[in-house]
């Protein structure tokens, strides 16, 4: 996983709070790649995930973001981000981008 930053930057648009998601997707996608048996089910969900998102921000990705919401994205990203078990992070591949999704007001 990426190293958390101390001090992170709150996204202020959708599209700024989306593209940090899609980094943290990835991050998860990758961790929990390292359970063989389960790679094909990563991909897939990963997939679809990050589909999603980015259809969001196809429409959405200049709307201004209020604080409050940026930051529940950027503090779901950080929990995310100190993930270290591969399993877990399979987990967290489906329920961080309905945190996110519901953050920036949208319906998971």
């Amino acid at each position: 996983m990426p190293p958390v930053e101390s001090n992170p930057v709150i996204p202020e648009s959708i599209g700024a709070a989306i593209d940090g998601a899609l980094e943290t997707l990835d991050a998860l996608a990758t961790l929990g790649e390292d359970v063989e048996d389960e790679w094909q089910y990563v991909q897939d969900l990963a997939g679809a995930w990050r589909e999603r998102l980015e259809d969001v921000a196809v429409g959405r990705s200049g709307e201004p973001l209020t604080p409050e919401r940026g930051a529940a994205v950027v503090r779901v990203s950080v929990e995310a981000g100190l993930i270290e078990d591969p399993h877990r992070a399979i987990d967290w591949l489906s329920t961080f981008p309905q945190v996110v999704l519901a953050a920036i007001g949208e319906r998971p």
